[in-house]
């Protein structure tokens, strides 16, 4: 009897080493070729055979090493602000649009250009800042032609993909999110603004729910966010009337 119980816990922690870790922002994954890349390694999403770890310094403990780009600091500091970001904050998106290809149009001017019937007018000489064009916008089908009348929407807010996977997220794919062309629409402003960050179930536009919806539920799947059960069956059973 002495035996099988100083036998029980060997045999519990072999089982246990056994079970995967579920693959969220705290697992550190290394690779085939023996690299320990955190969540701020460029190459942790696509990294997706690999043995995973529950800290850094179990995977450099077990013969890892750090991928280039990646220092202790680094891993630290993130590690640091994301234990600050249990709550939603819109800086975990990025502070404000982002110009990421350094042409000095961020992605609120990308997205008037991108949806403008029309050649847009800048402000000077630079092509930085629109401030007019011909927008139709997908909430009500109004002409809009003053971008300063017009809010960029994320057809999926922020706030609702943090609490539905996006707080998991390295800060990357987060601003990515925030700024990918496929989540933004030039919309009127007030509408914008009372649609907050409620989902389809909770606010609709007057006009072309079905599309707003589609378009919704397309994003969702994109990014792998997990809506609540009552908010999936919701959009299932709303996209079901819109093909009667």
């Amino acid at each position: 009897m002495v035996c099988v119980l100083r036998i029980l816990p060997l045999f519990f922690s072999l089982v246990v080493g056994f079970i995967s870790v579920p693959a969220h922002a705290s697992v550190i994954k290394k690779s085939n070729s023996g690299l320990c890349h955190p969540p701020q390694s460029s190459w942790y999403e696509r990294t997706k055979n690999y043995q995973p770890y529950d800290s850094l310094d179990a995977c450099l403990d077990s013969g890892g090493k750090l991928p280039d780009g990646v220092s202790f600091a680094s891993v630290r500091q993130a590690q640091e602000q994301q234990g600050r970001l249990r709550s939603y904050e819109r800086s975990a998106f990025g502070h404000g649009w982002d110009d990421a290809d350094g042409d000095c149009q961020d992605s609120r001017a990308e997205a008037l250009v991108a949806h403008s019937t029309t050649n847009v007018r800048f402000a000077d000489g630079s092509r930085c800042r629109v401030i007019s064009g011909r927008w139709i916008s997908p909430f009500t089908g109004k002409v809009i032609q003053n971008s300063s009348e017009i809010d960029i929407d994320h057809v999926v807010p922020l706030k609702w993909a943090w609490k539905r996977g996006a707080k998991g997220w390295t800060q990357a794919k987060r601003e990515r999110f925030a700024n990918d062309m496929v989540n933004l629409s030039p919309v009127e402003l007030s509408l914008n603004r009372s649609k907050g960050a409620q989902g389809p179930d909770e606010w609709l536009p007057p006009s072309g729910q079905c599309g707003y919806v589609a378009r919704f539920v397309r994003i969702v799947k994109q990014y792998d966010l997990k809506p609540t059960k009552p908010e999936t069956r919701w959009l299932k059973a709303f996209l079901e009337r819109c093909r009667i």
